[in-house]
């Protein structure tokens, strides 16, 4: 029993020290002030052609929240190394409910929201409609020029509007759209996906069994051995 107890206390510190990112965000009026850090890849063709040195950063700060519009201040970080260069030309992400509408300034001019009909916003390699994205030109996908260059940040505030009020939303897949890049041999533009954010981190999904399991069963060894009557002595014979 006692090397069930030691694997079992085992896994559950197994459980309590493999994080999870708490995903995706969501956000009502008691976040005001809060802060979240998507981390980025970048990939051409599919997610599992990464590139070596094409990373990103979006920070996302909930500043007010006036009942059927939510407003955050943006900070976009180009943090392509290892010799590439890229533009960051937009940034994108799902929501629920859905948006009727998003405003957005500073190094991002143009919000290009799904109307529900068929103009959705789009990003390729493989991923598709997105419910907005946030773009540094005009255009009618989520892929077109300038953005934010590697090793530069680009700031600003953008507002996403519902109807009827949201008492919450939860912000979803997020991605990031690179244009412009250099010295990755033929590549010149990709799509970057979120590889973690800054939500607290949980116990894995998988693990929390093993660790409900552990505690009951160390606690059902440690009952037991407190209710166990004592043996009487045995006789000795001679």
């Amino acid at each position: 029993m006692m090397k069930l107890a030691k694997g079992l206390a085992a896994m559950a510190a197994l459980a309590v020290a493999t994080p999870a990112y708490a995903e995706p965000i969501s956000l009502s009026s008691g976040d005001i002030g809060d802060s979240f850090t998507i981390d980025f890849d970048g990939f051409s063709g599919d997610s599992s052609n990464t590139i070596d040195g094409l990373t990103a950063t979006l920070i996302l700060t909930l500043d007010s929240v006036t009942g059927d519009t939510y407003n955050f201040s943006y900070e976009v970080q180009n943090t392509t190394s290892s010799g590439l260069t890229s533009n960051i030309s937009s940034f994108a992400f799902n929501v629920d409910p859905d948006i009727i509408g998003a405003t957005v300034d500073g190094a991002y001019q143009f919000a290009f929201v799904t109307d529900g009909r068929g103009s959705d916003p789009r990003l390729p390699n493989q991923i598709g409609a997105v419910d907005v994205c946030f773009k540094a030109q005009n255009s009618g996908s989520c892929s077109n020029g300038g953005g934010v260059s590697e090793g530069t940040t680009g700031t600003g505030t953008l507002s996403l509007l519902f109807d009827p009020d949201a008492a919450s939303i939860t912000l979803d897949d997020f991605f990031v759209r690179y244009q412009g890049i250099t010295g990755a041999g033929h590549v010149t533009s990709a799509t970057g996906g979120q590889t973690s954010s800054s939500g607290t981190p949980v116990p894995a999904p998988g693990m929390l069994g093993l660790l409900a399991i552990a505690l009951f069963s160390l606690g059902f060894m440690r009952r037991r051995r407190e209710v166990e009557p004592l043996q009487p002595a045995q006789p000795a014979f001679a």
